[in-house]
Protein backbone atom coordinates (compact mmCIF):
# COMPACT_ATOMS: atom_id res chain seq x y z
CA UNK A 1 0.00 0.00 0.00
CA UNK A 2 0.87 3.45 -0.15
CA UNK A 3 2.05 5.56 2.62
CA UNK A 4 -0.46 8.42 4.10
CA UNK A 5 2.77 10.48 4.53
CA UNK A 6 6.04 11.01 2.70
CA UNK A 7 8.90 8.47 4.27
CA UNK A 8 11.03 9.81 7.02
CA UNK A 9 14.14 12.43 6.07
CA UNK A 10 12.42 13.29 3.46
CA UNK A 11 10.33 16.44 2.42
CA UNK A 12 8.73 18.53 -0.17
CA UNK A 13 9.20 21.77 -1.42
CA UNK A 14 6.37 24.13 -1.49
CA UNK A 15 7.72 25.30 -4.44
CA UNK A 16 7.76 22.01 -6.11
CA UNK A 17 4.60 21.31 -5.59
CA UNK A 18 3.37 24.69 -6.88
CA UNK A 19 5.15 23.95 -10.08
CA UNK A 20 3.85 20.60 -10.77
CA UNK A 21 -0.06 22.13 -10.47
CA UNK A 22 1.29 24.67 -13.06
CA UNK A 23 2.17 22.49 -15.33
CA UNK A 24 -0.98 20.49 -15.07
CA UNK A 25 -2.94 23.34 -15.72
CA UNK A 26 -1.31 24.35 -18.61
CA UNK A 27 -1.17 20.75 -19.71
CA UNK A 28 -4.99 20.85 -19.25
CA UNK A 29 -5.63 24.20 -20.71
CA UNK A 30 -3.25 23.71 -23.92
CA UNK A 31 -5.49 19.53 -24.12
CA UNK A 32 -8.65 21.68 -24.59
CA UNK A 33 -7.49 24.44 -27.19
CA UNK A 34 -6.12 20.96 -28.79
CA UNK A 35 -9.95 19.83 -28.69
CA UNK A 36 -11.24 23.56 -29.55
CA UNK A 37 -9.53 23.76 -32.96
CA UNK A 38 -9.88 20.48 -33.72
CA UNK A 39 -13.82 20.86 -33.29
CA UNK A 40 -15.53 22.76 -35.77
CA UNK A 41 -17.53 26.06 -34.94
CA UNK A 42 -21.48 26.05 -34.18
CA UNK A 43 -23.17 26.52 -37.35
CA UNK A 44 -24.76 29.81 -37.68
CA UNK A 45 -28.30 30.27 -36.69
CA UNK A 46 -31.20 32.42 -36.13
CA UNK A 47 -31.57 34.40 -32.86
CA UNK A 48 -34.44 36.63 -31.40
CA UNK A 49 -35.03 38.26 -28.37
CA UNK A 50 -38.12 36.03 -27.37
CA UNK A 51 -40.73 38.62 -28.19
CA UNK A 52 -43.86 36.53 -27.32
CA UNK A 53 -45.58 36.60 -30.71
CA UNK A 54 -42.45 37.27 -33.25
CA UNK A 55 -39.88 34.76 -30.91
CA UNK A 56 -36.94 35.30 -33.87
CA UNK A 57 -37.49 39.16 -34.37
CA UNK A 58 -35.23 41.20 -33.43
CA UNK A 59 -31.18 40.12 -32.15
CA UNK A 60 -29.48 39.89 -28.74
CA UNK A 61 -26.07 41.56 -28.44
CA UNK A 62 -26.15 44.88 -29.83
CA UNK A 63 -28.54 47.94 -29.51
CA UNK A 64 -28.80 50.14 -32.73
CA UNK A 65 -27.99 54.03 -32.53
CA UNK A 66 -28.49 54.70 -36.34
CA UNK A 67 -28.73 53.71 -39.72
CA UNK A 68 -27.36 55.31 -43.22
CA UNK A 69 -29.83 53.98 -45.79
CA UNK A 70 -28.61 54.30 -49.48
CA UNK A 71 -31.31 53.39 -52.32
CA UNK A 72 -30.30 53.76 -56.15
CA UNK A 73 -33.90 53.22 -58.19
CA UNK A 74 -33.64 52.92 -61.84
CA UNK A 75 -37.08 53.67 -62.56
CA UNK A 76 -38.50 50.43 -62.72
CA UNK A 77 -41.02 49.20 -59.63
CA UNK A 78 -40.49 45.74 -60.45
CA UNK A 79 -36.83 46.21 -60.41
CA UNK A 80 -34.81 45.34 -57.29
CA UNK A 81 -32.90 47.84 -55.67
CA UNK A 82 -29.14 48.56 -55.02
CA UNK A 83 -28.82 49.84 -51.36
CA UNK A 84 -26.16 50.12 -49.10
CA UNK A 85 -27.20 50.02 -45.28
CA UNK A 86 -24.68 50.89 -43.16
CA UNK A 87 -25.64 50.42 -38.97
CA UNK A 88 -24.22 52.06 -35.99
CA UNK A 89 -24.24 50.07 -33.01
CA UNK A 90 -23.03 49.31 -29.36
CA UNK A 91 -22.28 45.88 -28.64
CA UNK A 92 -23.66 45.06 -25.05
CA UNK A 93 -21.92 41.22 -24.92
CA UNK A 94 -19.10 40.07 -26.14
CA UNK A 95 -19.80 39.28 -29.95
CA UNK A 96 -17.90 36.73 -32.23
CA UNK A 97 -21.23 36.73 -34.15
CA UNK A 98 -23.49 39.23 -35.48
CA UNK A 99 -27.17 38.67 -36.44
CA UNK A 100 -29.11 41.23 -38.72
CA UNK A 101 -33.02 40.61 -39.53
CA UNK A 102 -32.52 40.58 -43.50
CA UNK A 103 -34.48 38.41 -46.29
CA UNK A 104 -36.05 38.73 -49.81
CA UNK A 105 -32.50 40.35 -51.20
CA UNK A 106 -29.14 39.47 -51.99
CA UNK A 107 -26.02 40.59 -50.43
CA UNK A 108 -22.62 41.26 -52.02
CA UNK A 109 -20.41 42.14 -49.51
CA UNK A 110 -20.55 42.58 -45.65
CA UNK A 111 -17.92 45.08 -43.56
CA UNK A 112 -17.55 45.43 -39.48
CA UNK A 113 -15.49 48.78 -38.84
CA UNK A 114 -14.10 48.96 -42.59
CA UNK A 115 -12.95 45.26 -42.65
CA UNK A 116 -13.95 42.54 -45.01
CA UNK A 117 -16.60 39.93 -43.01
CA UNK A 118 -17.53 36.59 -43.58
CA UNK A 119 -21.66 36.45 -43.66
CA UNK A 120 -24.40 33.60 -44.24
CA UNK A 121 -27.95 33.62 -44.93
CA UNK A 122 -30.05 31.17 -42.26
CA UNK A 123 -33.25 31.64 -42.57
CA UNK A 124 -34.49 35.57 -42.30
CA UNK A 125 -31.21 36.18 -40.54
CA UNK A 126 -27.82 37.58 -42.03
CA UNK A 127 -24.99 35.94 -39.82
CA UNK A 128 -22.58 38.18 -39.55
CA UNK A 129 -18.99 36.89 -38.56
CA UNK A 130 -16.02 39.99 -38.06
CA UNK A 131 -12.77 39.44 -38.66
CA UNK A 132 -12.31 40.36 -34.85
CA UNK A 133 -14.52 39.68 -31.84
CA UNK A 134 -16.55 43.28 -30.51
CA UNK A 135 -16.22 43.25 -26.56
CA UNK A 136 -19.05 44.46 -24.68
CA UNK A 137 -19.62 48.24 -24.99
CA UNK A 138 -17.34 48.76 -28.23
CA UNK A 139 -19.25 50.70 -31.23
CA UNK A 140 -19.13 48.76 -34.27
CA UNK A 141 -20.28 49.87 -37.74
CA UNK A 142 -21.62 47.51 -40.33
CA UNK A 143 -21.97 48.32 -43.75
CA UNK A 144 -24.16 45.65 -46.21
CA UNK A 145 -23.90 45.76 -49.81
CA UNK A 146 -27.42 44.15 -51.03
CA UNK A 147 -30.64 44.31 -53.29
CA UNK A 148 -33.95 45.73 -52.14
CA UNK A 149 -36.69 43.35 -54.33
CA UNK A 150 -39.96 45.15 -54.53
CA UNK A 151 -41.87 41.90 -55.85
CA UNK A 152 -43.48 39.78 -54.21
CA UNK A 153 -45.82 39.60 -51.12
CA UNK A 154 -45.58 40.11 -47.20
CA UNK A 155 -44.85 43.31 -46.73
CA UNK A 156 -41.91 45.69 -46.89
CA UNK A 157 -41.64 47.58 -50.54
CA UNK A 158 -45.20 48.64 -52.05
CA UNK A 159 -45.64 49.26 -56.05
CA UNK A 160 -47.33 52.53 -56.48
CA UNK A 161 -48.89 53.37 -60.08
CA UNK A 162 -45.75 55.85 -60.31
CA UNK A 163 -42.97 54.10 -58.14
CA UNK A 164 -42.84 52.95 -54.64
CA UNK A 165 -43.31 53.42 -50.80
CA UNK A 166 -43.13 51.27 -47.84
CA UNK A 167 -45.37 49.54 -45.41
CA UNK A 168 -43.47 47.64 -43.18
CA UNK A 169 -45.67 46.57 -40.15
CA UNK A 170 -45.24 44.71 -38.44
CA UNK A 171 -41.99 42.81 -39.27
CA UNK A 172 -41.32 43.57 -42.84
CA UNK A 173 -38.53 46.46 -42.86
CA UNK A 174 -36.23 43.74 -42.67
CA UNK A 175 -37.48 42.30 -46.17
CA UNK A 176 -36.41 45.81 -47.19
CA UNK A 177 -32.72 46.66 -45.41
CA UNK A 178 -30.53 45.07 -42.87
CA UNK A 179 -31.60 45.51 -39.48
CA UNK A 180 -32.77 45.19 -35.58
CA UNK A 181 -36.18 44.27 -36.80
CA UNK A 182 -37.88 44.96 -33.65
CA UNK A 183 -39.53 48.15 -31.90
CA UNK A 184 -37.60 47.31 -28.83
CA UNK A 185 -34.85 48.69 -30.45
CA UNK A 186 -35.39 52.35 -31.98
CA UNK A 187 -33.23 54.34 -33.83
CA UNK A 188 -31.93 57.65 -35.74
CA UNK A 189 -32.33 57.19 -39.39
CA UNK A 190 -30.63 59.03 -42.80
CA UNK A 191 -31.89 58.14 -46.11
CA UNK A 192 -30.57 58.83 -49.08
CA UNK A 193 -32.42 58.15 -52.51
CA UNK A 194 -31.25 58.41 -55.83
CA UNK A 195 -33.56 58.42 -58.73
CA UNK A 196 -34.33 59.41 -62.19
CA UNK A 197 -34.72 63.42 -61.86
CA UNK A 198 -38.51 63.40 -63.00
CA UNK A 199 -38.92 61.53 -59.80
CA UNK A 200 -39.46 62.88 -55.95
CA UNK A 201 -38.28 61.04 -53.32
CA UNK A 202 -39.50 61.66 -49.88
CA UNK A 203 -38.87 59.98 -46.00
CA UNK A 204 -38.90 60.22 -42.80
CA UNK A 205 -37.40 63.05 -40.85
CA UNK A 206 -36.09 66.58 -42.52
CA UNK A 207 -34.89 66.71 -45.83
CA UNK A 208 -31.00 67.44 -45.49
CA UNK A 209 -29.89 68.11 -49.25
CA UNK A 210 -30.46 66.99 -52.92
CA UNK A 211 -27.74 66.67 -55.25
CA UNK A 212 -28.39 66.30 -58.75
CA UNK A 213 -25.86 64.33 -61.09
CA UNK A 214 -26.57 63.41 -64.80
CA UNK A 215 -30.04 62.39 -64.91
CA UNK A 216 -30.25 61.26 -61.31
CA UNK A 217 -30.90 63.25 -58.25
CA UNK A 218 -30.26 61.88 -54.94
CA UNK A 219 -32.55 63.21 -51.82
CA UNK A 220 -31.24 62.98 -48.32
CA UNK A 221 -33.44 63.00 -45.11
CA UNK A 222 -32.69 63.07 -42.27
CA UNK A 223 -34.93 62.05 -38.36
CA UNK A 224 -34.26 63.75 -35.55
CA UNK A 225 -36.12 61.70 -33.33
CA UNK A 226 -35.21 58.18 -32.94
CA UNK A 227 -37.35 55.39 -34.87
CA UNK A 228 -38.56 51.90 -34.94
CA UNK A 229 -37.66 50.16 -38.30
CA UNK A 230 -41.30 49.11 -39.00
CA UNK A 231 -42.26 53.14 -39.36
CA UNK A 232 -39.22 53.33 -41.79
CA UNK A 233 -41.22 55.32 -45.04
CA UNK A 234 -39.54 55.85 -48.51
CA UNK A 235 -41.64 57.31 -51.42
CA UNK A 236 -40.70 56.84 -54.83
CA UNK A 237 -42.64 58.51 -57.80
CA UNK A 238 -44.41 61.29 -59.41
CA UNK A 239 -45.36 63.43 -56.85
CA UNK A 240 -46.35 66.64 -55.61
CA UNK A 241 -45.36 67.75 -51.92
CA UNK A 242 -47.31 70.59 -51.54
CA UNK A 243 -46.20 72.03 -47.32
CA UNK A 244 -48.46 74.59 -44.81
CA UNK A 245 -47.79 75.00 -41.31
CA UNK A 246 -48.91 73.07 -38.69
CA UNK A 247 -50.07 75.11 -34.79
CA UNK A 248 -46.49 76.94 -33.42
CA UNK A 249 -44.98 76.60 -36.98
CA UNK A 250 -44.80 73.17 -37.29
CA UNK A 251 -43.80 72.11 -40.99
CA UNK A 252 -46.66 70.01 -42.55
CA UNK A 253 -45.73 68.06 -45.81
CA UNK A 254 -47.46 65.76 -47.96
CA UNK A 255 -46.74 63.68 -50.83
CA UNK A 256 -49.53 63.03 -52.77
CA UNK A 257 -49.42 62.07 -57.00
CA UNK A 258 -48.37 64.88 -58.96
CA UNK A 259 -51.74 64.31 -61.22
CA UNK A 260 -54.38 64.24 -58.41
CA UNK A 261 -52.55 67.25 -56.03
CA UNK A 262 -55.55 70.25 -57.04
CA UNK A 263 -58.29 67.51 -56.56
CA UNK A 264 -57.15 66.34 -53.16
CA UNK A 265 -55.82 69.57 -51.56
CA UNK A 266 -59.31 69.59 -49.65
CA UNK A 267 -58.60 66.97 -47.77
CA UNK A 268 -54.93 68.02 -47.02
CA UNK A 269 -55.69 71.50 -45.50
CA UNK A 270 -57.67 69.44 -43.13
CA UNK A 271 -54.21 68.35 -41.79
CA UNK A 272 -53.10 71.40 -39.33
CA UNK A 273 -56.51 71.50 -37.61
CA UNK A 274 -56.64 67.70 -36.80
CA UNK A 275 -53.05 68.39 -35.53
CA UNK A 276 -54.21 71.54 -33.25
CA UNK A 277 -57.50 69.18 -31.99
CA UNK A 278 -54.88 65.80 -30.98
CA UNK A 279 -52.46 68.45 -29.29
CA UNK A 280 -55.58 70.26 -27.04
CA UNK A 281 -56.13 66.55 -26.09
CA UNK A 282 -52.58 64.92 -25.19
CA UNK A 283 -50.08 67.79 -25.75
CA UNK A 284 -47.38 68.74 -28.36
CA UNK A 285 -46.75 67.33 -31.11
CA UNK A 286 -43.77 64.39 -30.71
CA UNK A 287 -41.49 65.06 -33.64
CA UNK A 288 -39.85 67.40 -36.73
CA UNK A 289 -43.00 67.74 -39.12
CA UNK A 290 -45.85 65.73 -40.42
CA UNK A 291 -48.13 65.22 -43.35
CA UNK A 292 -49.75 62.10 -45.22
CA UNK A 293 -48.25 60.21 -47.82
CA UNK A 294 -50.96 59.74 -50.30
CA UNK A 295 -50.21 56.39 -52.55
CA UNK A 296 -51.79 55.14 -55.53
CA UNK A 297 -51.59 51.87 -54.81
CA UNK A 298 -54.64 48.82 -53.26
CA UNK A 299 -52.80 48.42 -49.95
CA UNK A 300 -55.94 47.27 -47.98
CA UNK A 301 -54.70 49.07 -44.91
CA UNK A 302 -53.72 52.59 -43.84
CA UNK A 303 -50.44 52.76 -41.78
CA UNK A 304 -48.43 55.18 -39.26
CA UNK A 305 -45.10 55.43 -40.80
CA UNK A 306 -43.02 58.03 -38.48
CA UNK A 307 -43.94 61.90 -39.81
CA UNK A 308 -45.38 60.70 -42.63
CA UNK A 309 -48.79 58.79 -42.48
CA UNK A 310 -49.32 56.17 -45.31
CA UNK A 311 -52.74 56.49 -46.94
CA UNK A 312 -54.35 54.74 -50.06
CA UNK A 313 -55.36 57.27 -52.75
CA UNK A 314 -58.89 55.49 -52.98
CA UNK A 315 -60.37 56.63 -49.61
CA UNK A 316 -59.78 60.00 -51.00
CA UNK A 317 -61.59 60.08 -54.37
CA UNK A 318 -64.17 57.00 -54.22
CA UNK A 319 -67.04 59.09 -52.51
CA UNK A 320 -68.48 55.97 -51.49
CA UNK A 321 -66.84 56.87 -48.16
CA UNK A 322 -68.04 59.95 -46.28
CA UNK A 323 -66.04 62.51 -45.40
CA UNK A 324 -66.13 62.47 -41.42
CA UNK A 325 -64.92 58.42 -41.74
CA UNK A 326 -62.18 59.40 -44.03
CA UNK A 327 -61.40 62.59 -41.37
CA UNK A 328 -61.25 59.64 -38.22
CA UNK A 329 -58.71 57.76 -40.36
CA UNK A 330 -56.95 60.21 -40.76
CA UNK A 331 -56.93 61.52 -37.01
CA UNK A 332 -56.75 57.01 -36.11
CA UNK A 333 -53.22 57.63 -38.22
CA UNK A 334 -52.06 60.96 -36.36
CA UNK A 335 -53.07 59.86 -33.04
CA UNK A 336 -50.02 56.84 -33.75
CA UNK A 337 -47.64 59.90 -33.67
CA UNK A 338 -47.88 59.96 -29.88
CA UNK A 339 -49.61 56.36 -29.20
CA UNK A 340 -46.89 53.42 -31.14
CA UNK A 341 -44.30 55.85 -32.71
CA UNK A 342 -43.55 58.41 -29.89
CA UNK A 343 -43.71 55.93 -27.30
CA UNK A 344 -43.29 52.91 -29.21
CA UNK A 345 -44.44 49.11 -27.95
CA UNK A 346 -41.51 47.01 -26.19
CA UNK A 347 -43.10 43.94 -27.25
CA UNK A 348 -45.69 43.04 -29.91
CA UNK A 349 -48.01 41.92 -27.07
CA UNK A 350 -48.05 45.57 -26.07
CA UNK A 351 -49.77 46.47 -29.76
CA UNK A 352 -52.96 47.20 -27.51
CA UNK A 353 -51.41 50.32 -26.68
CA UNK A 354 -51.07 51.62 -29.83
CA UNK A 355 -54.28 50.46 -31.74
CA UNK A 356 -56.63 51.22 -28.84
CA UNK A 357 -55.47 54.72 -28.56
CA UNK A 358 -55.76 55.27 -31.80
CA UNK A 359 -58.99 54.09 -31.77
CA UNK A 360 -60.01 55.70 -28.75
CA UNK A 361 -59.28 59.15 -30.48
CA UNK A 362 -60.72 58.16 -33.66
CA UNK A 363 -63.69 57.77 -32.11
CA UNK A 364 -63.82 61.04 -29.97
CA UNK A 365 -62.64 62.92 -33.25
CA UNK A 366 -66.16 61.46 -34.62
CA UNK A 367 -68.50 62.28 -32.02
CA UNK A 368 -66.75 66.08 -30.93
CA UNK A 369 -66.97 67.09 -34.94
CA UNK A 370 -69.60 64.61 -36.75
CA UNK A 371 -72.13 64.08 -33.53
CA UNK A 372 -71.29 60.19 -33.88
CA UNK A 373 -71.56 59.01 -30.35
CA UNK A 374 -68.34 56.80 -29.05
CA UNK A 375 -70.41 55.32 -25.92
CA UNK A 376 -72.70 53.96 -29.30
CA UNK A 377 -69.87 52.43 -31.49
CA UNK A 378 -68.26 50.83 -27.93
CA UNK A 379 -71.91 49.29 -27.12
CA UNK A 380 -71.93 47.48 -29.92
CA UNK A 381 -68.35 46.48 -29.76
CA UNK A 382 -68.95 45.29 -26.26
CA UNK A 383 -71.81 42.88 -27.56
CA UNK A 384 -69.00 41.49 -29.88
CA UNK A 385 -66.32 41.70 -27.57
CA UNK A 386 -66.13 38.23 -26.36
CA UNK A 387 -65.90 36.47 -29.67
CA UNK A 388 -62.84 38.68 -30.21
CA UNK A 389 -61.32 37.48 -27.26
CA UNK A 390 -61.86 34.02 -28.40
CA UNK A 391 -60.82 34.53 -31.75
CA UNK A 392 -57.52 36.71 -30.82
CA UNK A 393 -56.71 36.98 -27.24
CA UNK A 394 -57.44 39.10 -24.66
CA UNK A 395 -55.90 42.59 -25.47
CA UNK A 396 -52.66 42.50 -23.74
CA UNK A 397 -52.31 38.71 -24.56
CA UNK A 398 -53.29 38.43 -27.75
CA UNK A 399 -52.82 34.98 -29.89
CA UNK A 400 -49.84 34.67 -32.38
CA UNK A 401 -50.89 35.50 -35.99
CA UNK A 402 -52.12 32.83 -38.04
CA UNK A 403 -49.12 30.82 -40.31
CA UNK A 404 -48.16 32.74 -43.39
CA UNK A 405 -50.12 35.36 -42.50
CA UNK A 406 -48.35 37.93 -39.98
CA UNK A 407 -50.43 40.86 -40.00
CA UNK A 408 -53.07 38.73 -39.11
CA UNK A 409 -52.19 40.07 -35.66
CA UNK A 410 -54.15 43.37 -36.33
CA UNK A 411 -57.65 41.50 -35.09
CA UNK A 412 -60.51 43.57 -34.03
CA UNK A 413 -59.74 42.70 -30.44
CA UNK A 414 -56.59 45.48 -30.69
CA UNK A 415 -58.49 47.97 -32.33
CA UNK A 416 -62.12 48.38 -30.79
CA UNK A 417 -61.58 45.47 -28.37
CA UNK A 418 -58.82 47.68 -26.62
CA UNK A 419 -60.67 50.80 -26.86
CA UNK A 420 -63.31 49.41 -24.88
CA UNK A 421 -60.67 48.96 -22.28
CA UNK A 422 -60.28 52.83 -22.22
CA UNK A 423 -63.44 53.36 -22.02
CA UNK A 424 -63.87 51.21 -18.92
CA UNK A 425 -61.02 52.84 -17.04
CA UNK A 426 -62.22 56.25 -17.48
CA UNK A 427 -65.76 55.39 -16.40
CA UNK A 428 -63.70 54.12 -13.22
CA UNK A 429 -61.07 56.74 -12.70
CA UNK A 430 -62.95 59.64 -13.74
CA UNK A 431 -62.14 62.05 -16.92
CA UNK A 432 -59.89 64.03 -15.51
CA UNK A 433 -57.81 61.19 -14.11
CA UNK A 434 -57.61 59.98 -17.35
CA UNK A 435 -57.09 63.13 -19.33
CA UNK A 436 -53.92 63.40 -17.15
CA UNK A 437 -52.92 59.74 -17.31
CA UNK A 438 -52.81 60.35 -21.75
CA UNK A 439 -50.87 63.38 -21.20
CA UNK A 440 -48.65 61.94 -18.88
CA UNK A 441 -48.30 58.93 -20.72
CA UNK A 442 -46.99 60.53 -23.76
CA UNK A 443 -44.69 63.04 -22.09
CA UNK A 444 -43.29 60.29 -19.45
CA UNK A 445 -42.10 57.76 -22.78
CA UNK A 446 -40.70 60.08 -25.44
CA UNK A 447 -38.52 58.69 -27.78
CA UNK A 448 -38.70 55.24 -25.94
CA UNK A 449 -40.24 52.11 -25.71
CA UNK A 450 -42.83 51.12 -22.87
CA UNK A 451 -44.89 47.87 -21.81
CA UNK A 452 -48.11 47.42 -20.61
CA UNK A 453 -47.01 47.12 -17.36
CA UNK A 454 -45.69 50.40 -17.27
CA UNK A 455 -49.15 51.83 -18.37
CA UNK A 456 -51.26 50.27 -15.80
CA UNK A 457 -48.22 51.51 -13.23
CA UNK A 458 -49.06 55.12 -14.19
CA UNK A 459 -52.86 54.72 -14.22
CA UNK A 460 -52.59 53.55 -10.57
CA UNK A 461 -50.71 56.25 -9.67
CA UNK A 462 -52.52 58.99 -10.89
CA UNK A 463 -55.82 57.26 -9.80
CA UNK A 464 -54.20 57.02 -6.27
CA UNK A 465 -55.98 53.42 -5.84
CA UNK A 466 -55.45 49.97 -6.56
CA UNK A 467 -56.20 49.21 -10.55
CA UNK A 468 -54.80 45.68 -10.15
CA UNK A 469 -58.22 43.77 -10.59
CA UNK A 470 -59.02 46.18 -12.70
CA UNK A 471 -56.94 45.71 -14.97
CA UNK A 472 -56.20 42.03 -14.83
CA UNK A 473 -59.81 41.77 -16.10
CA UNK A 474 -59.84 43.58 -18.85
CA UNK A 475 -56.28 43.27 -20.29
CA UNK A 476 -56.15 39.56 -19.66
CA UNK A 477 -59.68 37.97 -19.26
CA UNK A 478 -61.00 35.74 -21.37
CA UNK A 479 -64.53 37.25 -20.80
CA UNK A 480 -64.84 40.99 -21.00
CA UNK A 481 -66.20 42.20 -17.56
CA UNK A 482 -68.94 43.88 -16.78
CA UNK A 483 -68.55 47.83 -18.17
CA UNK A 484 -68.31 50.35 -14.88
CA UNK A 485 -71.83 52.86 -15.33
CA UNK A 486 -73.68 50.27 -17.63
CA UNK A 487 -75.13 47.06 -16.29
CA UNK A 488 -77.66 46.62 -19.41
CA UNK A 489 -74.68 46.53 -21.83
CA UNK A 490 -74.28 42.76 -22.79
CA UNK A 491 -71.77 40.56 -24.78
CA UNK A 492 -72.95 37.81 -27.11
CA UNK A 493 -72.39 34.55 -26.37
CA UNK A 494 -69.37 33.30 -27.97
CA UNK A 495 -68.89 30.73 -30.85
CA UNK A 496 -65.34 28.86 -30.22
CA UNK A 497 -64.08 28.57 -33.33
CA UNK A 498 -62.84 25.21 -34.90
CA UNK A 499 -59.48 23.86 -34.88
CA UNK A 500 -57.73 25.14 -37.67
CA UNK A 501 -54.84 22.97 -39.82
CA UNK A 502 -51.72 24.16 -40.31
CA UNK A 503 -51.52 25.15 -43.94
CA UNK A 504 -49.33 23.35 -46.61
CA UNK A 505 -46.33 25.81 -48.09
CA UNK A 506 -48.21 27.89 -50.32
CA UNK A 507 -51.71 27.49 -49.00
CA UNK A 508 -53.94 30.15 -47.42
CA UNK A 509 -54.15 29.88 -43.89
CA UNK A 510 -57.54 29.90 -42.49
CA UNK A 511 -59.89 32.45 -40.74
CA UNK A 512 -62.47 32.73 -38.77
CA UNK A 513 -65.85 34.21 -39.38
CA UNK A 514 -64.97 37.72 -36.57
CA UNK A 515 -61.54 37.51 -38.05
CA UNK A 516 -61.82 37.97 -41.76
CA UNK A 517 -61.08 40.99 -43.03
CA UNK A 518 -59.47 41.94 -39.66
CA UNK A 519 -56.26 44.00 -40.65
CA UNK A 520 -56.01 43.61 -44.02
CA UNK A 521 -59.12 45.62 -46.16
CA UNK A 522 -60.87 48.46 -44.91
CA UNK A 523 -63.93 48.30 -43.23
CA UNK A 524 -67.07 47.87 -45.56
CA UNK A 525 -68.25 51.21 -45.67
CA UNK A 526 -72.02 51.06 -44.06
CA UNK A 527 -70.72 48.17 -41.85
CA UNK A 528 -70.68 49.11 -37.86
CA UNK A 529 -67.12 48.93 -36.52
CA UNK A 530 -67.72 45.54 -35.18
CA UNK A 531 -69.81 44.60 -38.22
CA UNK A 532 -66.58 45.91 -40.65
CA UNK A 533 -63.87 43.89 -38.21
CA UNK A 534 -65.95 40.67 -38.71
CA UNK A 535 -66.77 41.33 -42.45
CA UNK A 536 -70.59 41.21 -42.07
CA UNK A 537 -72.59 43.03 -44.37
CA UNK A 538 -74.15 46.61 -43.72
CA UNK A 539 -77.72 45.95 -42.32
CA UNK A 540 -80.28 44.72 -43.65
CA UNK A 541 -82.93 47.79 -45.29
CA UNK A 542 -79.81 50.38 -45.91
CA UNK A 543 -80.59 52.28 -48.58
CA UNK A 544 -77.63 52.74 -49.56
CA UNK A 545 -73.87 52.08 -48.04
CA UNK A 546 -73.38 55.81 -47.59
CA UNK A 547 -76.22 56.54 -45.98
CA UNK A 548 -75.63 53.44 -43.22
CA UNK A 549 -72.36 54.63 -43.09
CA UNK A 550 -73.38 58.00 -41.94
CA UNK A 551 -75.56 56.38 -39.02
CA UNK A 552 -72.40 53.92 -37.74
CA UNK A 553 -68.94 54.39 -37.86
CA UNK A 554 -66.74 51.81 -39.66
CA UNK A 555 -63.55 50.47 -37.68
CA UNK A 556 -60.37 51.80 -38.93
CA UNK A 557 -58.56 49.27 -40.89
CA UNK A 558 -54.89 48.27 -39.84
CA UNK A 559 -52.16 50.55 -38.76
Amino acid sequence: MLPDSPPTGTRRSPAGATRRRLRAALLAAASATLIAAALPPPAPEPLGIGDPLFPYLGNPGYDVVAYDIAFTYGGSNTTPLQAVTAIEARATERLERINLDFSHGTVGAVRVNGLPAGFETVEEDLVVEPFLPLEAGSRVRITVEHTSDPRGTGGGWITTGDGLAMANQADAAHRVFPSNDHPADKAYFTFRVTAPSELTAVANGVRIGTRQQDSTTTWTYRTRHPMATELAQVSIGTSAVPTREGPGGLPVRDVVPAKDAARLEPWLRKTPDQLRWMEGKVGPYPFENYGVLIADAATGYELETQTLSLFERRIFTNSAFPEWYVDSIMVHELAHQWFGNSVSPRTWSDLWLNEGHATWYEALYAEEKSGHLMETRLREAYRRSDQWRVDGGPPAAPKPPRPGQKISLFRPVVYDGSALVLYALRQTIGTEAFERLERAWVADHRDGTATTADFTALAARIAERDLTDFFDAWLYGTRTPPMPGHPEWRSAAPVEPEPQKTPAAGEPAEESPAEAGAGKEPAAVGASPAEAAAGDAPAPGADSATETAARRPPRVPAG
